[in-house]
C-alpha cells in the first residue's frame, strides 16, 4: 500500500512508519516543514500557504490522520485547549478536501482519537457499542473529531477511528512522567487509586493501525488499549515491582488538580475501556498485561 501518514514524525506516527515500512508498504508523511526524502520516506508539504500536497503524492491506498497539538504538554489554559481543538479540527478538514480532490479515492481512512469520549465511571466498562459520551472537554473534542472525519465515508472512503488509550512508550506517551516518581523512590497511589487506567503498548498501536488498514471488516470506533485495564493503584504496584521500588508515597488528589489544573482528569478519573472489535478480528497483542508491557520498557 501507498499510505500518508499525518503527524508522522511524532511520537506514535514514527513507530507506525517503522511498522509500515517493515511490512513493504511505501510511506508518505504530511509535514510543515518537509525534507527530502530519507529512509525511504516521501515528505510532502500540507497546511501552509500554497501548499497542494494532492499534487504530489499521486494514487494512495490509505490515510492516517495522528495529526493534533499534544494534549501531554503544558496545562489545559483556555487558549491550550482552543488549540488542541482547532489543530485537529484543521488537520481533518484539510484531509477531507484532499479526499474529494483526488481522482481516486484512498480505500480507507483510519483517524486518531481517543477513549476520552466515554465518561469517566468506576462502574461502567466500554466497548465499540458504548454509546455514551462524556461532557468534559476532552471527550467533546474526541466527539467533533471524530464527527468531521465520519464525512469520508461521504466519498466511499472506509472509516475508523482508533480510540487509543494511555499510550506507553520508552520515549514518549505518558511512561516517561508516571516512572518518574518511582525512581526517585517517591512512587504511590494517586487520588483514589480506584480510577480506571485503560493502557496499550506504543507497539500494539501501531500494530493495530496496520491491522485496521488491512481489514476491510473493520470500520467506525475501534479501542485501541491492552485487553488488561487496571486500577491506578494496581498499576502503580506493578511498575514498583517492575523497577524494583517502593510503592508508598500518596498524591492526594487536590495535589494534583494544583499541578495539572483540568488535565488533571486524565490520571484522577478514567475509564474501563475493552478492545472488543480488535479481538473479535483475530488481532492479537504482543503486550496484553502490563507487566510484559513494562519489563519491554523499561
Amino acid at each position: 500500500m501507498r499510505v500518508v501518514i499525518t503527524g508522522g514524525t511524532g511520537f506514535i506516527g514514527s513507530i507506525l512508519t517503522k511498522t509500515l515500512q517493515k511490512q513493504g508498504h511505501d510511506v508518505i508523511i504530511f509535514t510543515r516543514k518537509p525534507s527530502s526524502k530519507h529512509n525511504g520516506v516521501q515528505y510532502v508539504q500540507w497546511l501552509t500557504d500554497h501548499a497542494a500536497p494532492e499534487n504530489e503524492i499521486g494514487e494512495i491506498d490509505a490515510i492516517v490522520n495522528l495529526a493534533g497539538v499534544s494534549i501531554d504538554d503544558g496545562r489545559w489554559t483556555e487558549e491550550r485547549k482552543k488549540q488542541i481543538h482547532e489543530s485537529r479540527i484543521t488537520a481533518t478538514t484539510e484531509i477531507l478536501r484532499i479526499i474529494k480532490s483526488l481522482p481516486k479515492k484512498p480505500s480507507v481512512l483510519v483517524n486518531a482519537s481517543a477513549i476520552g469520549i466515554y465518561p469517566p465511571s468506576l462502574t461502567a466498562k466500554y466497548t465499540e457499542e458504548s454509546k455514551a459520551v462524556g461532557n468534559d472537554f476532552l471527550a467533546q473534542t474526541v466527539y467533533d473529531w471524530e464527527h468531521l472525519a465520519q464525512t469520508a465515508s461521504d466519498f466511499d472512503v472506509r472509516t475508523v477511528f482508533t480510540r487509543f488509550g494511555i499510550v506507553l512508550g520508552k520515549d514518549g506517551g505518558a511512561l516517561p512522567l508516571i516512572q518518574l516518581p518511582y525512581k526517585l523512590f517517591a512512587g504511590g497511589k494517586i487520588g483514589s487509586g480506584n480510577q480506571w487506567f485503560s493502557w496499550v503498548h506504543v507497539e500494539d498501536v501501531a500494530n493495530a493501525i496496520l491491522f485496521s488498514l488491512e481489514n476491510d471488516s473493520i470500520e467506525g470506533p475501534v479501542n485501541v488499549v491492552a485487553p488488561s485495564p487496571m486500577h491506578m493503584n494496581a498499576f502503580g504496584k506493578t511498575i514498583a515491582k517492575v523497577l524494583h521500588r517502593p510503592h508508598w508515597f500518596p498524591v492526594p488528589s487536590f495535589a494534583m488538580e494544583l499541578a495539572l489544573g483540568e488535565k488533571s482528569i486524565i490520571v484522577l478519573k478514567g475509564q474501563h475501556v475493552f478492545p472488543k472489535k480488535l479481538l473479535e478480528n483475530g488481532f492479537t497483542f504482543s503486550y496484553p498485561s502490563l507487566e510484559s508491557a513494562l519489563k519491554n520498557l523499561l
